[in-house]
């Protein structure tokens, strides 16, 4: 696994794109708990899902709302899926496997 740092860098309720490896990577740290870790790049219009809205176990798309799982990475219309990442925090600090 990959130690991306502090979890602190990640303020709740909001999302970071990492590059790890040669790939952009969004993380989410929403609000109720949890860390989730998918592809940036929407598949619809590339827009970066980092700077999207996160609620819960969905981000959604900030160029055309349109909303992914954050833990399967399923489209809200089942007809696109994007890339999820196993990631958890280890005494603070994030760890991600890519």
């Amino acid at each position: 696994m990959v130690n991306l740092g502090s979890i602190d860098k990640i303020p709740l309720g909001q999302g970071i794109c990492f590059i790890v490896e040669g790939k952009e990577i969004a993380i989410f740290r929403p609000r109720d708990g949890g860390l989730f870790a998918v592809q940036n790049k929407c598949p619809h219009r590339q827009g970066s899902l980092a700077e999207g809205v996160c609620d819960q176990n969905i981000v959604i798309c900030p160029y055309h709302a349109h909303k992914f799982n954050l833990h399967t990475g399923m489209g809200s219309e089942g007809d696109e899926k994007i890339k999820v990442y196993q990631i958890k925090e280890e005494k603070g600090e994030i760890l991600i496997e890519v």
